[in-house]
C-alpha cells in the first residue's frame, strides 16, 4: 500500500465515524452510542494525524 492510500483510508475512516455519530444523534439514538462514536472519532483523528506527520517526515528524509 502506498502512503497516499493509507492517508486516504485514515481520513475516510474519520469521516465515516463522524457521520455515523451525527446520524445517530440526529435520529435521537442512544446517547451512549453517540459518545462512543465520538471518542472513536477522536482516536482515529489522532492516528490519522500521526500517520500524516509520519508520511511527511518520511518524504522529507
Amino acid at each position: 500500500m502506498s502512503s497516499n492510500t493509507l492517508v486516504l483510508a485514515a481520513c475516510i475512516a474519520v469521516a465515516a465515524v463522524l457521520f455515523l455519530g451525527l446520524a445517530n444523534m440526529m435520529r435521537g439514538g442512544s446517547a451512549n452510542l453517540s459518545q462512543r462514536l465520538m471518542r472513536l472519532r477522536v482516536l482515529l483523528q489522532f492516528l490519522a494525524i500521526i500517520l500524516i506527520m509520519g508520511v511527511l517526515w518520511w518524504r522529507a528524509v
